[in-house]
């Protein structure tokens, strides 16, 4: 083997390795997202605060997990239900939501990049299975409410989101706010929680009644670790 196709090869096994070796190191500490590094190295802004998850307002893990994964304490990274129901959208043509778990949001946020490709997902489940795997649901959800992007100007975390829509930091929103907040996810460019159209505003409301069903309150009862 040629020493340049050997090299090319153990470069790319180390970048695809090394997500695995750093992950444990992320059991503590406040990681930046890749999204967050490719910002910085164009010059565009970011702002992120970070804010340890008990000090948020309880309303702002509740609403994620509502919005975003509602199995989150049962599965392990994949919710494989999930992802079988949207397959057989997508074989009918009606995609009309996503199947990614917050951890693997987690997983593409701090190691992979934005956009849609086999290539892409076929990282980010066995990375997904791993952080599972090596950090506990508590922290998983905290780093996940620290690096998604909440604002439309490079603004993110829950922390800089909250201070974005509201003036005020996540440690105080009201259950209504928080839900607004998390209503601007996937896209926060396009909607708004400092401004919310209808839409965003129907989303918080379903967010917010999720949020208080009973899977989610035993979820966040004594025994799960949060």
């Amino acid at each position: 083997m040629r020493p340049a196709i050997r090299a090319i090869i153990l470069t790319v096994l180390a970048l695809v390795l090394l997500p695995y070796i750093l992950t444990p190191f992320y059991a503590l500490g406040h990681p930046v997202s890749a999204l967050m590094i490719g910002r910085w190295l164009t010059g565009a802004p970011v702002k992120r605060t970070w804010i340890d998850i008990g000090a948020m307002s309880p309303a702002l893990p509740r609403s994620a997990v509502a919005a975003e994964d509602a199995q989150f304490c049962s599965h392990h990274g994949i919710d494989w239900d999930a992802l079988h129901d949207v397959m057989e959208d997508a074989e009918d043509g009606e995609v009309t939501r996503g199947g990614s778990t917050i951890t693997q949001q987690v997983a593409k946020n701090l190691f992979l990049w934005p956009g849609r490709s086999f290539i892409r997902k076929g990282l980010e489940f066995p990375l997904a299975l791993w952080i599972d795997l090596v950090l506990p649901k508590k922290r998983i959800l905290e780093l996940y409410l620290n690096i998604a992007e909440l604002g439309p100007a490079g603004q993110f975390g829950v922390e800089e989101g909250a201070r974005y829509a509201f003036g005020r930091s996540a440690a105080g929103l009201s259950a209504q706010e928080a839900a607004l907040l998390v209503a601007t996810l996937p896209n926060p460019v396009k909607r708004s929680a400092r401004q919310p159209g209808p839409a965003v505003r129907r989303l918080a409301g379903t967010y917010m009644v999720r949020a208080q069903s009973a899977e989610l309150a035993n979820c966040w009862g004594r025994n799960s670790g949060f």
